[in-house]
């Protein structure tokens, strides 16, 4: 699969404006997207998963086009099929844990049942070893649990992208090694699927990256195949 991305947004912040001019292409299972904290990762991901409009550019995965400025084309982020984990989780707090993965199943703004439970949810539960503690709230597990439950909902849908904000940035090291290997293990199972992860992690670029893109200032400055 082939993500292909060229994007640029001004963004014109009153203490610190910033201009976005992102240009890449891959057809790499893992993509690393690595520099330091305000270069733009974050609004790259954005981008590509319809919650920021670039300016100008074009979204393309594996040949379908998700957002071109050029032809008017920016489907919204539900139509995307693009899975978003998010560096905070953004796990909904009056919902359980199962409530949290079957939300990204459901159409409208209704919330999931909490007795009738989609089989997906239920799956991805499983695969990430949180199943038994489906009936609980966010508020009521561990970091670790957390995220295991945003990247369950992630992948619930069967999208052939996800997208990873920093994912590891709020654990301890050995969670945070043993969730590198949940990933490497979650592509065993999806072969087809396709990740981007950003960080400012060098370990997570030894783990991850196939291929590296490094940014600075808005911009990809290097890029490399591991």
């Amino acid at each position: 699969m082939r993500l292909d991305v060229a994007i640029a947004r001004r963004i014109d912040a009153a203490q610190r404006p910033f201009a976005l001019d992102v240009a890449f292409a891959s057809d790499a299972r893992r993509i690393v997207l690595f520099g330091p904290s305000g270069a733009g990762k974050s609004l790259t991901l954005r981008a590509i998963a319809g919650l920021l409009q670039p300016d100008r550019g074009h979204v393309r995965v594996d040949g379908r086009v998700l957002y071109d400025a050029a032809r008017r084309i920016d489907l919204p982020a539900r139509e995307r099929r693009v899975g978003y984990v998010f560096q905070d989780y953004a796990l909904f707090p009056h919902l359980t844990l199962a409530q949290n993965v079957a939300f990204g199943l459901a159409r409208g703004l209704r919330n999931p049942s909490r007795r009738s439970i989609a089989q997906a949810a239920r799956h991805w539960m499983e695969v990430f070893g949180i199943d038994a503690l489906a009936a609980r709230y966010p508020n009521q597990v561990s970091g670790g649990e957390q995220q295991r439950t945003a990247l369950a909902r992630a992948l619930a849908p069967e999208p052939p992208l996800l997208l990873l904000d920093e994912p590891f940035a709020a654990l301890d090291a050995p969670l945070r090694e043993r969730l590198r290997e949940s990933l490497l293990a979650l592509q065993g199972q999806r072969p087809d699927l396709q990740m981007l992860v950003i960080t400012h992690d060098p370990v997570d670029v030894a783990a991850l990256g196939e291929h590296v893109l490094h940014i600075r200032d808005g911009r990809i400055v290097a890029a490399s195949d591991t």
